[in-house]
């Protein structure tokens, strides 16, 4: 018995522009409202585990990964904004987190690194970020999670070339 021909399955057609779909199709729109389901989310379980909101929490544990770091680098690696990376840094200061030390680099700067007590708290905001990322991405099976990291990568190289 012959086995029905492919080519007479109909084609699904392909768009002339696949960039030219519904606004709610649209990637950026697609992440920004993934961004906007997760922070709410992310932001209580910042205060109810480690007593901190999200972006004091962001600032910690990107601290505590990258230290020692400027203000301004703090800024660009938990990418908020230089201005809120100092309040945030402050903050953390101000609890006893956080250490404010002059730079040998650059004596006008400042960098900041984790105190004794602060690293207890990065400890438990990182696993407050595994468990978010488990619960944020945890629909995706292994291959589709490493497809999406190096496609990710591939994105925010693309991007930061400008």
């Amino acid at each position: 018995m012959a086995r029905p021909s492919r080519s007479t399955a109909p084609q699904a057609e392909v768009a002339a522009d696949p960039f030219e779909v519904p606004l709610n199709r649209s990637f950026t729109y697609r992440f920004h409202h993934l961004g906007k389901l997760s922070d709410p989310v992310s932001h209580q379980a910042y205060l109810d585990e480690a007593g901190l909101s999200l972006s004091d929490g962001r600032c910690l544990t990107t601290i505590g990964t990258f230290e020692p770091l400027s203000v301004k680098d703090l800024a660009r690696l938990s990418n908020l904004n230089k201005s809120q990376a100092s309040r945030a840094a402050q903050a953390l200061v101000d609890q006893g987190l956080v250490f404010k030390q002059g730079s040998e680099a650059d004596g006008r700067g400042v960098v900041l690194m984790l105190s004794p007590q602060g690293r207890e708290r990065w400890q438990a905001a990182n696993q407050l970020v595994v468990r978010r990322n488990r619960e944020i991405f945890g629909c995706l099976k292994p291959r589709e999670l490493a497809q999406l990291g190096r496609l990710l990568d591939r994105l925010v190289a693309h991007n930061e070339r400008g």
